[in-house]
């Protein structure tokens, strides 16, 4: 097998990787492309490429690939390790340049060991191996896997890294019939605030519309676009993506990209990005006026639900952190990742304080799940790991 470290996914086949990547929206090669064409890794970005793939002996046919990232910075990453940069600082070392396997800007579960079936094992190890070489060369002070999906965490660990426990809010769709059925399930109390919200938003003469692939049109994508950027300025975040990637991502996933689009006296108000495969509807980004209440709740939460139930997609991942979609039946689901530290000292450190924020994850869940909207405690999409 011949292991190679590519600057870009330009020189990759597109069906090779897709061929690895299986429906994850995110890891399609069209997905990260756009990314780097559009300049949101690469250049002075703090995210330079170094994807590592594996081809057959004496073939060109692709057979393994990491999504790997050198990285400058802990931006966009929604697993924190700022307080392990800062205890670098202290001892007089440099804690970047590290190295990340993820999707950039992208808090979703998914492979990040992308091999082909036969030889799985085999090929993990030497993409983990090859992962620790680029490390090497690049001088950097650490390795994290960020979001791996919990076949991954296996092998990760067997191989000696350290495994981190995440939370996010998860819905989970066992066969609704339609929204109704969906509420059925909840408190009357949740019920009632659920249903005034979205009678707020149609007293104050708001529409939804959940619009699909080829029916989002260029100038829906500028939409997107102008609201991203506001939400960003509004929090003081930092806008990772450009203009082009959103119609990069408009032209070439149209398989895969929903767009919930609010209107008010033909006027657009609002809108919410989202991802999806035939199992899994991934919300990504939002904005829209704050003046008009409930306008985040739709968007972003119940017109998707409403979708997915239609879609018959079991799933809906919406994004890092927020405990109020716990009221809105999003419950809290295990995440995860993975890390090798190069000093020792530091590895020890690490090691002490995530067994014991493991405990603490595992706590904050079980309380949460006690305040659940559901009559019946719900089942989570994702079994807790021990």
């Amino acid at each position: 097998m011949r292991v190679t470290v590519q600057p870009n996914l330009e020189s990759v086949p597109s069906d090779q990787w897709n061929s690895l990547a299986g429906n994850d929206p995110f890891l399609q090669h069209e997905f990260l492309l756009a990314l780097e064409r559009a300049g949101c890794v690469g250049g002075d970005s703090g995210w330079e490429p170094r994807h590592i793939t594996v081809y057959a002996e004496d073939t060109s046919r692709l057979i393994g690939a990491v999504p790997l990232y050198l990285k400058h910075h802990s931006y966009g990453e929604y697993v924190f390790d700022w307080a392990w940069a800062d205890a670098y600082a202290r001892s007089g070392r440099e804690y970047y340049p590290k190295l990340v396997a993820a999707v950039p800007f992208t808090p979703a579960t998914g492979r990040r060991l992308m091999v082909s079936e036969p030889d799985r094992d085999e090929i993990a190890a030497l993409l983990i191996d090859a992962t620790r070489a680029v490390a090497d060369a690049t001088e950097a002070s650490s390795l994290h896997w960020l979001f791996p999906a919990t076949t991954d965490l296996d092998l990760l660990t067997k191989h000696g890294l350290l495994a981190r426990t995440g939370c996010q809010f998860h819905w989970s769709n066992p066969g609704y019939r339609d929204f109704e059925d969906f509420l059925s399930g909840m408190t009357s109390h949740k019920r009632y605030n659920i249903r005034r919200e979205r009678k707020r938003l149609s007293e104050a003469d708001v529409t939804v519309e959940v619009l699909q692939g080829a029916a989002i049109s260029s100038e829906l994508w500028d939409v997107c676009y102008r609201f991203y950027r506001a939400t960003i300025r509004a929090h003081g975040g930092m806008a990772y993506l450009t203009r082009e990637f959103f119609h990069m991502i408009g032209q070439t996933m149209t398989g895969h990209t929903v767009l919930a689009v609010a209107s008010q006296k033909g006027e657009y108000v609002g809108m919410a990005l989202g991802l999806r495969n035939a199992h899994t509807y991934y919300g990504r980004y939002w904005g829209g006026r704050p003046d008009i209440p409930g306008l985040h709740f739709e968007t972003c939460y119940y017109a998707p639900i409403e979708y997915c139930i239609a879609q018959s997609i079991a799933r809906y991942e919406a994004g890092a952190q927020g405990a109020h979609k716990l009221a809105r039946g999003f419950m809290p689901t295990p995440t995860y990742s993975a890390h090798w530290l190069r000093d020792p000292t530091l590895r020890r450190a690490v090691a002490d304080f995530l067994k014991r924020e493991h405990g603490n994850v595992g706590q904050q869940m079980d309380e949460l799940n006690e305040h659940s909207p559901f009559r019946q405690p719900a089942i989570s999409p994702h079994a807790s790991r021990s």
